[in-house]
């Protein structure tokens, strides 16, 4: 199974770098998120994710470095964790541990929200 890496960018609009590499089982989003085109840029992500679902099957390593997600972006990580959990559900290992800077108060209450919404463990780590 191919890694999946993008190189974030900032410009009018920000993607975040991506760094899924298969033989860890370690997927790493960090940067930005407020994209033209969210779905078009987080279906390789949801892509993969099946991908290494359905053939690796091993520990997914998920780890969250985002300092700012818009709305839309926002909905696109909520599925990915959806998919995260769909595989706990079906007997996978998943751990996900989500950095955010220390002072940031409402990135904390959006961690909370994704924890709750998803029902996955999802250890937050201050910075």
């Amino acid at each position: 199974m191919e890694d999946l890496i993008i190189e974030g960018e900032k410009k009018t609009f920000s993607t975040p770098t991506v760094e899924f590499i298969a033989a860890k089982g370690k997927c790493t989003i960090s940067g930005e998120a407020y994209l033209e085109d969210p779905l078009g840029f987080f279906q390789p992500l949801y892509d993969w994710l099946y991908e290494y679902i359905d053939t690796v099957k091993k520990t997914i390593f998920f780890e969250i470095r985002l300092s700012y997600f818009n709305t839309s972006a926002s909905r696109c990580i909520f599925d990915m964790l959806f998919i995260l959990r769909e595989y706990v559900n079906n007997g996978g290992e998943v751990i996900v541990d989500w950095y955010y800077e220390k002072d940031d108060e409402d990135m904390l209450f959006e961690i909370d929200d994704y924890l709750r919404d998803t029902g996955l463990e999802i250890t937050k780590i201050p910075y």
